[in-house]
């Protein structure tokens, strides 16, 4: 883009630039939720509090399920991403 389409799109830099933070924002957002790691230390949190009697049984077995379904959609991912290469 030369001089001229620059000075023109001088206006929405700021725009741009809130773009640009916000896709960094998204894409550490779905590095930590998509963290297998991070997944299992909130399940190993989830048993903690089971046994300490913080949580019921069906509170826990709900929350157990969202966290697996999120180890799955990790694993799927994976699988995905070495069937494109």
């Amino acid at each position: 883009m030369g001089l001229i389409g620059e000075l023109l799109l001088l206006p929405a830099a700021p725009f741009r630039g809130a773009g640009w933070v916000l896709r960094q924002v998204v894409a550490e957002a779905e590095r930590q939720y998509y963290d297998p790691s991070a997944i299992q230390r909130e399940l190993h949190e989830l048993s903690r509090q089971l046994d300490e009697g913080l949580i019921d049984e069906e509170e826990f077995d709900r929350r157990e399920d969202e966290l697996l379904d999120r180890l799955q959609a990790i694993q799927e991912r994976h699988q995905a991403e070495q069937g494109d290469q």
